[in-house]
């Protein structure tokens, strides 16, 4: 069932290019019919996954290039399935969305489709070529769909994209490449190279390791510094490219810190603690304090991303320099958690500034006011995605922050006093965002703008929805992840 999940939005991509080239509305709902089966084939994945058995599920290996040790190997744990489930759900979000785009509509359905082939075999590959592959596969569509379909500089931002990426995903082979040669057998099997950690006690070796599998995650997650094609490349994507980039392709990185990272190199990523503490900090305070000084929504988005996945790199950083498993456990919590209540806050917070942009034809914050009594179903969706985005409790933000926070004041005061003054800075972000959107009074330039269609209030009530069902429930979620944080908070 897990390869069906993963080669279904491949298949239902090859199908959507064989359909006759005038018909993209039939296109479009082919490739909806696609993303429905494939969210129905990953909950079928949930409703048979055991929560309290902290190994893989779904586990299906085969051989792939036997002279290099290489296997067809996946399978799922608590983490993994979380970020498939949100994989599935945005895909569908997206082509809801883009049900009456016809431009080029059977190469953008294609490429939305191989991206999604490509991240949900990413979360599920426990051989690490296989999860090169997968990391690369999801790396060339999004080049295509900013390149082709995004604003004024998207060939810019489509280069700058794929070259820091792309640097980055080859750091992390040369990594890859090391574990493997250091294994005997050589092998790329990840729970081979985890139950062994070959090059974790060996210091020179297992640092240059720990830096290239860092460059690699850490400009894909991003921290700051490598954080600089994320604003260019979110500004000039399309608003469903914005969407996947920040709901998902940001989780690549994170996914690979705790699911490779953390777990193959635990003693040498504590040795390095304090500098993914840094790190993470810098992408805190920067994400924010950058996010303040924007007057275009779609930047300001972005640079919060920034500062969001901060809170992914802090949870690392405790859980490798805690001498505690339950402040390891709850370290970890928190970084899974905002992984996924990420995925869905801002991605829909790009949602609604797309459709608001689509409908005015600019993202300058200057140019709106008074929304809430002009767009009321957009405001009410706006405000709830926004309150989750700055940590109101009752909001699935609220969790995984506190968690992470909880625990950064285990390690640190400091530390967790500037994650507290990251927050401030972010709530400011927001209600700045909040005020100037949609309270006062309208512009005299503003536009008459038309409520939500029900798709545009279906597609991103769903993720506001989802905001408070974890922000009110968020056992459901933590139950789920639970495994998988138990059995890194318990690595030697």
């Amino acid at each position: 069932m897990l390869t069906a999940t993963i080669l279904l939005p491949l298949l239902t991509g090859l199908a959507v290019l064989a359909l006759p080239r005038h018909r993209p509305d039939l296109v479009r709902r082919v490739a909806l019919g696609g993303s429905v089966l494939t969210l129905g084939a990953a909950l079928i994945l949930w409703a048979g996954f055991d929560p309290d058995d902290g190994g893989l599920q779904w586990r299906m290996s085969l051989p792939w290039i036997p002279s290099l040790g290489a296997r067809y190997d996946v399978g799922v744990g608590g983490l993994s399935l979380a970020l498939i489930l949100l994989t599935a759900l945005l895909l569908t979000v997206v082509m809801v969305y883009v049900l009456g785009e016809h431009d080029r509509a059977h190469a953008h359905a294609f490429l939305f489709l191989l991206l999604a082939t490509g991240l949900i075999g990413l979360f599920a590959a426990q051989d690490l070529l296989l999860f090169y592959l997968f990391f690369e596969v999801g790396l060339v569509p999004m080049y295509f769909i900013v390149g082709i379909w995004g604003g004024e500089r998207r060939r810019y931002a489509a280069l700058k994209f794929f070259l820091y990426t792309r640097a980055g995903s080859l750091a992390m082979l040369l990594g890859f490449l090391a574990l493997y040669l250091a294994m005997e057998p050589h092998t790329f099997s990840l729970p081979a190279i985890v139950q062994a950690r070959p090059l974790d006690r060996t210091p020179l070796a297992g640092g240059l390791v720990f830096l290239a599998l860092l460059l690699g995650f850490g400009v894909k997650l991003p921290v700051v510094p490598l954080h600089n094609w994320l604003p260019d490349a979110h500004v000039e994507a399309p608003t469903e490219g914005s969407v996947v980039l920040a709901g998902l392709q940001l989780k690549m990185g994170g996914y690979g810190m705790l699911a490779v990272l953390l777990p193959t190199l635990p003693d040498t990523v504590a040795r390095f603690g304090w500098l993914l503490v840094a790190l993470a900090l810098a992408s805190l305070l920067y994400g924010a304090l950058a996010a303040l000084a924007q007057s275009d929504m779609k930047r300001l988005v972005a640079y919060t991303s920034v500062n969001h996945m901060g809170f992914v790199t802090l949870g690392v950083a405790v859980a490798a320099l805690a001498g505690n498993e339950g402040v390891r456990r709850l370290a970890l919590n928190g970084a899974a958690v905002q992984m996924v209540s990420h995925g869905f806050l801002t991605g829909g917070m790009f949602l609604l500034v797309g459709m608001l942009q689509h409908r005015a034809g600019t993202r300058e914050l200057a140019r709106f006011g008074g929304l809430i009594g002009a767009m009321p179903a957009f405001s009410g969706l706006f405000g709830l995605l926004a309150f989750g985005s700055l940590g109101l409790p009752g909001l699935s933000g609220f969790i995984a922050e506190f968690q992470a926070i909880g625990a950064a004041l285990q390690l640190s005061a400091w530390v967790a006093a500037l994650a507290v003054l990251a927050l401030v800075v972010t709530t400011a972000v927001y209600l700045r965002l909040l005020t100037g959107l949609l309270m006062g009074r309208a512009p005299p330039d503003m536009p008459a703008l038309p409520p939500l269609t029900a798709a545009e209030a279906g597609a991103a009530g769903a993720l506001a929805a989802l905001a408070v069902g974890i922000g009110v429930l968020p056992a459901v979620l933590v139950a789920l992840l639970d495994g998988t944080t138990a059995a890194l908070a318990h690595l030697p």
